[in-house]
Parts: C-alpha cells; structure tokens; sequence
C-alpha cells in the first residue's frame, strides 16, 4: 500500500470530506484530541454493511459530538456515504483474513482490509501515535499537522512567484514579436512550456488547499492574485499556434511529459502539431491573433471569431484599414474604429513594456 494516495480524483475526494472545517474533520480532531483512538468506516454499498459484526444500530444524525462520544467505545463507527448518518457504533468489523496488510497495530491492518476488501473510505485514528490515517482501496493518506502544510503551502507560492515572473517576461517578448510578425516555433512553444510549470506548481498548492479546507482562504487569495489570467491565456496561445489539435487533447499530452521531457521544446513542438520540420525551432509562424484581440475591453468572442476566420492572420488584422475592418460581419464603422484604436494602444504598450 502506498502512503499517499496517488489517485487525483480519490485522492480530491478524501480530502474533501476530511478537510479543516467540515463535520467530519472537526469530530475526527476531537476524537484525535480526546486521545481515545477510533475506527471510523464510510459505508459506500452493502459490502461494508456484510462485515458489521456486533454493536449496535443506531440511525442517528451525524454530529461531530456525537462521533467523540461513541468514539470512546472500544468498536468501529459506521457512516452512511453522505457522511450525514451514523449507521452503527461499538462494532465489530470482519475482513478477510487473507487480505495482505503492511500495517501492524490491529486498528489499522483491520482498515487496511476493510479498504481494499469493500474500496470504501476506512479512517484510523492512533490512539498511541495521534495520527489520522486515512484507507481507500490499496491507498492510504496520513494527515498531516495544519502547520506544516501551511509551511509547504508558503514555499510552493514562492515558487509560483519565481514561475510566473519568468512566464509574465516569455509574454511580454511574445506580445512584441506577434505585433512584428517575428514568432517563430520557439517563441510560441517557450511560453507554453513556461505556463505548463506554473500549473503544475499551481496543481501542488491547489491539492494542499484541499489539506487546508477554511484556514486555507489567504493562501487561496494569494494564489488567485499570481494566477491572474493564466489559464485563459494558456487556450488563447493554443488556438493561436496549435495545428488541428483540440485545447483539451493538449493539456493532457503535455501534463503526461516528465520534467526532463517538459525541458525539451521539440516535444512541446510536436505535441502543437508541429512534426514534419525536424523541429526547427528557429522556423517563423504566424499568430491567428486570439489572444491579443481578447484584450480589447468588451470585444465579443463572437467578433473575435469573424476576425480571423476573416482575414489570414494577425499581421492582416493589424494593417487592415478601418474601411477593411468594417466590411467584417457584425463590425460596424465605430466596433471598427474602436478595434484599430485598440490594437494601435497594445501595440506602442508592448514596445514599451519591451524596453522596461
């Protein structure tokens, strides 16, 4: 059994129901404060239910108190699937015997069994250790103390800023080159390798948010704020510069590379389309021009739409007349005259954002 769980969906769900200010959590840190141990079983179908031994049946509502209390009886808790009901408490479970186990006090190798035996999320609270350790399936969490994942929250965030000012620079010198029409390959894919390292990092301080529950809130507003408009620009750049490949089938193609892999633009390259050229980074290429239009305040996406399907590519957009611009579907002479206007101002930002 692993020690942590390696599953991202199980691993959102666990955590979820077990963060700081849930019911759970907070009937968990009593029982946890109170020292007494518990076994607590969160029956998700009739399976949990057939290894039930003993005890007794109680139906009642779910309340943190109510858990610290029964917890105090020596025999396991059961919980319905909503964590809304305790079944049963004082009880008995009854695994298979056969099922291998790494742990070796009873409480837990009886988790362990009872997790991998009926896939349902089995907690463990060491009565000698005062760890929660947490079972589903053949994975395991131990939970850790707030203040370290608060302390691993805080160096994760000082690595985003790193990330995101590298990435802010990338978008900056891009911003520059599609207003000159001198992108190449590298270009557009050094700013989609940088963006893919801020979410990975992203991804981290997000799953311990999860750890954090309601004492996570700064840390969560700290990392909206470096976020800013991150994601959006990562789909407009692949729009931009992606050759017949969907924004989704991307995402999930570049996360699957390795860190050395992600170090390699050639890979990135080809994952964009680009595959026939030996990836010759140098090799110039031209903007559809989504990402910059985005940027004109209240320009629909639907104009957006009809501006490049309209004209070749970014560079057209841009030395189109206002006369040119208003023969465009659903652009009149002032959208058309506001558009030119719009590009003239983002143009002379990014010389000057260029040089400071």
């Amino acid at each position: 059994m692993s020690l942590f769980v390696t599953d991202k969906t199980m691993r959102k769900e666990v955590l979820k129901m077990i963060s700081p200010g849930t019911p759970l959590r907070q009937g968990l840190d009593n029982v946890l404060k109170a020292k007494t141990g518990g076994l607590i079983v969160i029956a998700n179908d009739d399976s949990v239910l057939d290894l039930v031994d003993g005890g007794f049946a109680i139906h009642v509502e779910y309340t943190p108190s109510y858990l610290y209390e029964l917890a105090k009886m020596d025999g396991a808790i059961v919980l319905n699937s909503n964590v809304d009901e305790i079944l049963y408490a004082n009880t008995q479970l009854i695994p298979d015997y056969s099922i291998k186990t790494s742990e070796t006090g009873t409480r837990h190798r009886t988790a362990e069994r009872v997790a991998k035996q009926t896939n349902a999320i089995v907690i463990a609270i060491s009565q000698r250790r005062n760890v929660i350790s947490v079972y589903k399936g053949d994975q395991k969490y131990v939970v850790e103390d707030i203040s370290k994942i608060f302390t691993k929250a805080n160096q994760a965030l000082q690595t985003l800023e790193k990330y995101k000012s590298v990435l802010d620079q990338a978008i900056v010198s891009l911003n520059t080159l599609e207003f000159n029409g001198f992108v190449t390959i590298y270009d557009a894919v050094l700013v989609l390798q940088k963006v893919e390292m801020v979410m990975r990092v992203t991804d981290i301080i997000e799953s311990y948010l999860l750890e954090l529950g309601v004492e996570g809130t700064l840390i969560k507003m700290q990392l909206e704020e470096l976020m800013g408009s991150t994601r959006e620009d990562r789909e407009l750049v692949i729009k931009d510069y992606g050759t017949h490949i969907a924004s989704k089938d991307f995402r999930e193609e570049l996360s699957n590379l390795s860190e050395d892999e992600l170090l390699d633009l050639t890979n990135i390259a080809r994952i964009l389309g680009y595959t026939s050229i030996s990836e010759n980074m140098d090799m110039p290429i031209k903007t559809r021009g989504y990402r910059i239009l985005n940027k004109i305040h209240r320009l629909p996406r639907s104009i957006i739409e009809n501006l490049v399907n309209y004209f070749d590519d970014f560079q057209e957009i841009l030395a189109a007349s206002i006369e040119q611009l208003d023969d465009v579907e659903g652009i009149g002479e002032i959208r058309a005259t506001y558009i030119k206007n719009g590009l003239i101002k983002m143009k002379q930002l990014a010389l000057l954002d260029r040089h400071i």
